[in-house]
C-alpha cells in the first residue's frame, strides 16, 4: 500500500482556494503501481458475478474501464451532461466545493444487472450518491461502491450507508 501512497500527490489550493487535491496521474503513469492497484480491485471482485464496472468522469473512467477489462465484464461510463450521445438519465449533487450533475444512458444496463461502481476519491460522498440513484434507477444492483482512495474526514461513508464500499487507500 506504500508503493501506491508514495505515487499520489497533493495539489494544495486546487481546483480552488482551501482544497487539497490528491492527484493520481503518477499512480496511473507508473505502470507496475497502476497495475497493482487493478490487481487488488479484481482480486476483490473476482469470485463474484459481476455484470458491469461502472466507472466515473473522469479518473473513475480510467480505473473502472481497467478493472472491467481485468474482469471480463462490460464497462459503462457515467459522464457530465453532454457528453454521453443517447438518451440519458441525469443526477445533481453537491460537491465540497459545489455543485455538478452526472448522467448515464438510459440504456447502459438491463434491470437486475450486478455492478460495481468506481471512482478515483471518496470525498463528500456527494458524486457517488448521484451514481448510485442513477443506477438505483434503471433498477441494478451495486455489488459494492469502490474508491483507490478515501478522504476519512470527510466522511463520505456516512453518505453511502445504504451501499457496501470499499477503499484500497485512507487518509
Amino acid at each position: 500500500m506504500e508503493m501506491l501512497k508514495a505515487k499520489i500527490r497533493d495539489i494544495p489550493d486546487f481546483p480552488q482556494p482551501g482544497i487539497v487535491f490528491k492527484d493520481i496521474t503518477p499512480l496511473l503513469g507508473d505502470a507496475k503501481a497502476f497495475g497493482v492497484a487493478i490487481e487488488m480491485l479484481k482480486q476483490r471482485y473476482g469470485g463474484q458475478h459481476v455484470d458491469y464496472v461502472v466507472g466515473v468522469e473522469a479518473r473513475g473512467l480510467v480505473i473502472g474501464a481497467a478493472l472491467a477489462n481485468a474482469l471480463g465484464t462490460g464497462f459503462i461510463m457515467v459522464r457530465k451532461p453532454g457528453k454521453l450521445p443517447a438518451e440519458t438519465l441525469q443526477a445533481t449533487y453537491q460537491l465540497e466545493y459545489g455543485s455538478d450533475s452526472l448522467e448515464i444512458h438510459l440504456d447502459a444496463m438491463a434491470p437486475g444487472s450486478q455492478v460495481v461502481i468506481v471512482d478515483d476519491v471518496l470525498a463528500t460522498g456527494g458524486t457517488m450518491t448521484a451514481v448510485t440513484e442513477l443506477v438505483a434507477t434503471l433498477k441494478a444492483d451495486v455489488i459494492e461502491v469502490a474508491f483507490l482512495i478515501e478522504l476519512s474526514f470527510l466522511d463520505g461513508r456516512s453518505q453511502l450507508q445504504n451501499h457496501s464500499l470499499y477503499s484500497l487507500i485512507q487518509y
